[in-house]
């Protein structure tokens, strides 16, 4: 005869797949109270989903400290593993995604997930809040490459900070990771060693087609918009965050920060994302 399970089980076996996932590359919002009070996923609330999108050299689990402080306001949060392969594919992605949840959602995204999420949000109904973090915006007909490429201050194109490999595909293309021993100082500038070393590690390879594709949509014309700019950012001039800020007419916000500014300063991250939010309600 079976026995019973029991609630303690149960709990043991969510937090096993919770585990799992966050092994996968996907960070893990837990629901408030669920043994109390069991919902859907994706159950319409008051409140709206928060979406983190993270960007290339990256990956899910970089919106850790972001995640935990909107957890603690009471927020569902979800953090998908962006495939970093190609733009309309990526964007493609992430759109079923919010195709998913039910209610109100904020787009968030840090470096080339600000141009993921400008395409993805087009025409998207739940989507009433877009939060560019040290991000790339698009126009349509413009790459990330050539918004890099528009202010000088990047030092991510140079020979001794990148690394190109062959995709296994016939020659059809390239990509690249961060080189490890520059890692920190291009990337994470300010973010404790230990850590750096363990992004370098970690790290996601970005297609080169991916950043060279241009935008076909940009959902920042009729969607309110938040920026952080990341005053000490290596990948991203922080003249063309300012720029793309001011002409997305975005609320924003200056942090001396390097790129990876949502494992660095997690806080003033929070603070923009949460100021998106309330003007949802």
């Amino acid at each position: 005869m079976n026995s019973p399970i029991s609630r303690r089980t149960v709990t043991a076996s969510l937090l096993a797949g919770a585990a799992a996932l966050s092994t996968a590359g996907v960070a893990y919002s837990a629901p408030a109270a669920a043994a109390d009070h069991p919902r859907r996923p994706h159950e319409r609330r008051d409140t709206p989903t928060i979406v983190l999108i993270h960007g290339a050299f990256a990956d899910a689990s970089s919106w850790s400290g972001v995640i935990e402080r909107l957890q603690r306001h009471g927020h569902r949060v979800l953090a998908p593993a962006l495939p970093l392969r190609g733009l309309a594919s990526d964007s493609a992605y992430i759109r079923s995604v919010l195709d998913s949840i039910t209610g109100p959602i904020v787009l968030v995204g840090h470096s080339y997930g600000g141009a993921v999420i400008s395409q993805a949000a087009a025409d998207a109904p739940h989507v009433k809040a877009l939060v560019y973090i040290a991000a790339f915006v698009p126009e349509v007909g413009e790459s990330a490459l050539q918004l890099t490429d528009k202010f000088p201050g990047s030092t991510l194109g140079q020979a001794t900070a990148t690394q190109y490999y062959p995709l296994p595909d016939g020659g059809q293309g390239e990509e690249l990771v961060i080189k490890k021993d520059v890692f920190r100082q291009q990337f994470a500038a300010g973010v404790p060693v230990r850590t750096a070393q363990v992004m370098a590690a970690g790290q996601r390879p970005i297609t080169l087609a991916a950043l060279q594709e241009p935008a076909t949509a940009a959902a920042w014309k009729k969607i309110p918009s938040w920026y952080l700019v990341a005053t000490e950012d290596r990948n991203i001039p922080p003249a063309a965050e300012r720029w793309m800020a001011k002409r997305a007419h975005a609320h924003t916000v200056t942090v001396r920060a390097p790129h990876a500014v949502s494992v660095s300063d997690p806080g003033p991250v929070t603070d923009l994302i949460l100021r998106a939010t309330r003007s949802v309600r």
